[in-house]
């Protein structure tokens, strides 16, 4: 898992992605034969074939924000989101202001309950309304951050019982499964294509871009997904639960997995007794929508492990659920020429 940590660990909001791109870029040298970057900053790694050519998906940007305002007296920032935050997961943080000069720490407070007005307890909490404090007199942080700078939330990679957590598992664990199944194909006919893809949290921009310079016949979308086996939360709104195995996607509001992938992953499964379980997510997409339509179109699916507390920097997964992945996803790609695409 020290390549998991070290994923979930770095620095990259969209746009911005260069610190997680140097460390797929090092995970996979000796196990691909050609890696390239791409104009916007997508890594595809290739594993040449003569079967299909099928592309493998997993973005490697965080949700973030970036600065939006320097107050040069008081040396408070003002933050402008990059991907979709609850802001209630936000308060008494810590972030890293990622400034020309250097990394700063930062805290993102609020006023003390002691002193908030009852209006103000019933008020709903507003990203707009936030601050990151540098600790630092309004001038010298003026003279080191500017508007633009990235802001990442700061929090360690670690283990909870059965689970690892940590920040931005959503997508860094879709990144690691790539990763981790690229090393283990053995034989393959496929024509395979690993993209570590960028800003997938504002709109899906780096899929669609590589899967329109790659043109493949079938893309696979590496993500996490809603588990919310908690208390609370009824069995038909759970979507997903820790511990039972890897999700295949059945549909979410981005793209419709094709019948034929679905049915071709179940009985891989079974098969090879790796455990599954079927999911239906009513919001929120993946790259797969991007590649499903690049070009003439593609037939998509996307393998998801199941994370609890999406969004957040405390973000969980079933160390048996990520393993389930990488080995569905192995075995996959060693026989997705097999697969039946006819509708």
């Amino acid at each position: 898992m020290e390549l998991l940590r070290k994923l979930s660990e770095a620095a990259g909001i969209p746009g911005r992605e260069d610190e997680v791109r140097a460390i797929v870029r090092g995970a996979l040298k000796g196990h691909v034969d050609t890696m390239e970057v791409d104009r916007l900053g997508n890594l595809i790694a290739h594993k040449k074939g003569k079967g299909p050519k099928v592309v493998v998906a997993g973005h490697m940007d965080e949700i973030g924000f970036l600065v939006s305002h320097v107050d040069e007296e008081t040396g408070f920032l003002r933050i402008e989101p990059v991907g979709g935050f609850d802001p209630r997961t936000l308060i008494a943080s810590r972030v890293t202001v990622h400034a020309q000069g250097g990394p700063l720490t930062g805290l993102i407070g609020t006023k003390p309950i002691h002193i908030l007005t009852e209006e103000e307890k019933k008020k709903e909490i507003r990203i707009q309304d936030l601050f990151v404090d540098l600790g630092l007199p309004g001038k010298k942080v003026a003279r080191k951050v500017r508007v633009g700078d990235p802001v990442t939330l700061v929090q360690s990679f670690t283990q909870v019982g059965d689970l690892v957590s940590g920040k931005a598992l959503d997508d860094r664990l879709g990144v690691y499964v790539g990763i981790e199944a690229m090393r283990r194909v053995k034989r393959h006919q496929a024509d395979v294509y690993f993209v570590g893809t960028v800003q997938e949290e504002v709109g899906l921009r780096g899929a669609r871009a590589s899967a329109f310079a790659i043109n493949p016949d079938i893309g696979v979308a590496l993500d996490v997904t809603l588990a919310c086996d908690m208390p609370g939360v009824s069995a038909h709104e759970q979507v997903t639960k820790l511990g039972k195995g890897v999700a295949i996607k059945l549909k979410d509001s981005a793209s419709i997995s094709h019948p034929g992938l679905v049915r071709f992953l179940v009985d891989l499964a079974e098969k090879k007794k790796i455990p599954y379980q079927m999911e239906i997510l009513p919001r929120g997409g993946t790259d797969a929508g991007a590649i499903q339509l690049a070009r003439e179109g593609a037939a998509v699916v996307t393998l998801s492990v199941p994370t609890r507390y999406v969004h957040s920097v405390v973000e969980a997964a079933h160390v048996d659920d990520i393993e389930a992945a990488i080995k569905l996803l192995t075995t996959f790609l060693e026989n997705c020429h097999q697969a039946d695409l006819k509708l």
